[in-house]
């Protein structure tokens, strides 16, 4: 499926929410191929908080509103998860290419039934910007290259302090993004997704074998802590351990990633990407640079395949199953050491 390229592109934005302030910016610096023209959200102020700041013409309190209202090229869908399969419908009933922030829908059945009733309608691309950032894309390059040899072992931690309260009695991680506190799938559907999506770029499709989710916040209604053990096509054995109430860690955690070759070792610890062995090498990033530059990226590239027809590298397709390994993570036994 193919679209006249258009100079610049006419975007819609579905939510005004906390992550559109990381989406706009990153439209904004491809202003020369792709601008927003309309922004839609029940929240009026919000929708016209974000129109004001980043200079879009048109304003609606709903996305119907805004497809039969407004000619787009694109629509950008940043709603709340559970919207996300309808307005993703909506843009295909008009034949409009999507990007839609993951997961596509709350549940794999309902992703699932998404894709198939949009196939062939419009093309769909998902937002899973965590892979894009700037030092998994270098490991990932390095890992193909085989700087390290063949892969045997890799885990992966993300703890943080987020659920501990501070000086003041607040929790840093509901304070940031209080909604994490209201869903029933927390932690996984919501965080470590991102790091599933990124150990499968790094390493390719991955099998689970074992998961334990546990709860014991009562400020969370979903699962706040998670171990996950999967293994590569290869049988190579990769972990993922995470809490959000860690003592010690600070509130917004870093990935801590160990990546074990036949060659060498990739160490990630923050801000920090080292090899050892046969190749040796430091590299040290700008975190908020990077954060800004994986929604960039991700915007880029779907301009980019918008007009040459080239393939998404998060098709539907290649996140239905990322999404298969959260739900069988989901449907593993819970830990009994719950919260009373």
């Amino acid at each position: 499926m193919s679209y006249p390229p258009k100079n610049p592109l006419r975007i819609g934005l579905v939510g005004a929410g906390w992550v559109t302030q990381h989406h706009l910016p990153g439209w904004k610096r491809m202003a020369d191929q792709a601008r927003v023209v309309a922004i839609a959200d029940p929240d009026a102020a919000a929708a016209q908080s974000r129109a004001a700041e980043f200079g879009i013409e048109r304003v609606f309190d709903t996305a119907q509103r805004m497809f039969d209202e407004v000619e787009l090229d694109a629509v950008d869908v940043a709603a709340p998860r559970e919207f996300h399969a309808e307005v993703v419908r909506m843009a295909a009933d008009k034949g409009i290419p999507v990007l839609c922030q993951k997961p596509l829908a709350p549940t794999l059945e309902q992703a699932r039934e998404l894709v198939a009733d949009i196939a062939g309608r419009t093309r769909l691309m998902v937002h899973e910007n965590w892979r894009f950032r700037p030092y998994y894309r270098d490991l990932g390059k390095c890992l193909r290259a085989g700087r390290i040899g063949d892969v045997v072992q890799a885990h992966l931690t993300l703890l943080s302090s987020g659920l501990i309260p501070d000086e003041e009695g607040r929790l840093p991680a509901l304070v940031r993004q209080p909604f994490i506190g209201r869903l029933e799938r927390a932690l996984v559907m919501e965080i470590l997704i991102h790091h599933i999506d990124t150990l499968r770029f790094l390493l390719g499709d991955l099998t689970l074998h074992h998961a334990r989710l546990g709860h014991l916040s009562p400020a969370m209604k979903g699962e706040d802590r998670a171990f996950l053990s999967f293994e590569t096509a290869r049988q190579a054995p990769v972990s993922i351990l995470s809490n959000l109430a860690v003592h010690g860690r600070p509130p917004a955690p870093l990935d801590q990633l160990t990546v074990i070759g036949t060659r060498g070792t990739a160490i990630l610890d923050g801000a920090t990407l080292r090899f050892m062995g046969a190749e040796p090498g430091e590299h040290t990033y700008d975190m908020p640079a990077c954060y800004l530059q994986s929604y960039e990226a991700v915007i880029a590239h779907f301009v980019t395949c918008l007009r040459s027809g080239a393939d998404f590298e998060t098709s539907p397709q290649d996140n239905l199953r990322t999404l298969e390994l959260v739900e069988a993570a989901y449907a593993a036994p819970r830990n009994p050491m719950e919260a009373a």
